[in-house]
């Protein structure tokens, strides 16, 4: 997780993200959308939209650039669940894509996260469509912009946090963005940086080694105050995070009991 952050970190270390970029054209069937194949990793267009998708390194999660402006440039919106999209058509739509876990908007791509279980093979073809019929229809994508304006810096702000603020603002969020999530600023208490982690890297298993092992060391050099960074989660993540858990157990006991008939 975090590939691009540790090359920052790390200039004298070679890390290359073996990220594959798949060229995509829809074209209008009648009421269908439908998909010609040229190749492995690319298809004919037709429509003159061209979509691409690019591997993060979070493997249930694919970040969809369709060639336009999504939220503008830092901007950023999650949903973590089909309940957060209340806001976004666009999302709403996409959710109900079968195996569609989560939904992230950046400045000019849209980030996927699967269930652990789904096939991208069958999910990236109805998700292609649901963009491509999207932008064509003119409808915004969010009804109303949230403020994730928390890394912004305010006039109460001590010194330190306004440093952490500037950090996160200018080195780290472009640099994990670039991997298809955010990492926002919740609170600095006792020397701990509380940070929330959304797109791809909410539900990287590296995710939490990688931002001790780059985010913290970051802060922690160019800010002697921080002792440590910690993940926060909110309610409705958690939320959904047990109701994701007790569907897996359902789909085990599903499985044992089939392999015992």
């Amino acid at each position: 997780m975090f590939k691009n952050l540790q090359k920052l970190i790390y200039p004298s270390i070679s890390l290359y993200r073996n990220s594959r970029l798949y060229y995509h054209v829809i074209a209008r069937n009648n009421e269908n959308f439908k998909f010609t194949k040229i190749s492995s990793t690319q298809y004919l267009i037709h429509r003159n939209m061209f979509i691409q998708t690019q591997d993060t390194p979070n493997p249930d999660s694919l970040k969809f650039l369709p060639g336009k402006e999504v939220l503008g440039k830092g901007n950023t919106m999650d949903f973590a669940s089909q309940n957060d999209a209340t806001s976004s058509p666009l999302a709403k739509l996409i959710f109900r894509v079968e195996g569609v876990r989560g939904v992230f908007f950046g400045g000019d791509f849209i980030t996927i996260t699967k269930q652990e279980d789904a096939d991208w093979g069958l999910i990236k073809p109805e998700i292609f469509a649901i963009i491509m019929d999207f932008f064509a229809s003119g409808l915004p994508i969010v009804h109303e912009k949230k403020d994730n304006s928390v890394t912004q810096i305010e006039e109460d702000d001590d010194e330190v946090v306004a440093m952490i603020k500037e950090l996160l603002d200018s080195r780290i969020r472009p640099t994990v963005q670039e991997d298809g999530g955010d990492i926002l600023f919740v609170g600095f208490d006792d020397g701990i940086v509380k940070l929330k982690m959304q797109g791809s890297c909410s539900t990287c298993a590296s995710s939490i080694i990688t931002l001790k092992n780059g985010v913290q060391n970051m802060l922690q050099f160019y800010i002697p105050e921080v002792v440590a960074v910690e993940q926060v989660k909110d309610e409705a993540e958690k939320i959904a995070e047990k109701e994701f858990e007790k569907l897996e157990q359902k789909i085990q006991v599903k499985e044992k009991d089939s392999e015992k008939k």
